[in-house]
């Protein structure tokens, strides 16, 4: 069973009037189900994106070819510059809703920028004149296969960053 966790709950014992619960956590099916995610994600985020903006795509495909280090690093700082805010805007009762909505308009950019950078190195591995299909295919496979594997997740972690960070270079 893929699951986050695949939890078995049953009676241990406890004592008198205290049956007990017995929770055994399956951490390889929470790296496998992470992988699937990591593979669907990718691969319906880029389908969404050039199906509806493929000059963008391309465009940003363009900037991650262009300016991988740098688009890495501006990734990376704004990301950290996020989670700053985010945490300030919580401590405030004001802020929560505003942490809420910046929470998922970051999560959203980094799923974009993510699919747009790994679409840039399934475009760079296998031929893309045939159309989208089988770059979004690697692309999805690059990213599930990085997860799948554990310091994969430090390197997927990285093109990510790297595609939020072409992204958000246009509007900071």
């Amino acid at each position: 069973m893929l699951g986050w966790a695949v939890l078995q709950f049953g009676a241990v014992g406890g004592g008198p009037g205290n049956p007990g619960l017995n929770v055994n956590v399956d951490p390889a099916a929470g790296v496998a189900s992470s992988a699937g995610g990591a593979f669907v994600l990718t691969l319906v985020v880029g389908a969404i994106m050039v199906a509806i903006a493929p000059e963008y795509t391309e465009s940003k495909m363009g900037t991650l070819r262009d300016e991988p280090v740098g688009s890495v690093v501006y990734g990376v700082l704004s990301l950290v510059l996020a989670v700053i805010l985010f945490v300030a805007l919580l401590f405030s009762l004001i802020g929560i809703p505003v942490a809420i909505v910046l929470f998922l308009a970051l999560l959203l950019v980094w799923g974009v920028g993510s699919a747009i950078a790994f679409l840039t190195i399934a475009t760079r591995l296998i031929d893309a004149d045939d159309g989208w299909l089988k770059p979004l295919l690697v692309a999805g496979a690059l990213n599930g296969g990085l997860t799948l594997t554990g310091i994969g997740g430090v390197v997927a972690f990285r093109i990510g960053a790297a595609g939020f960070g072409a992204i958000l270079r246009d509007y900071l």
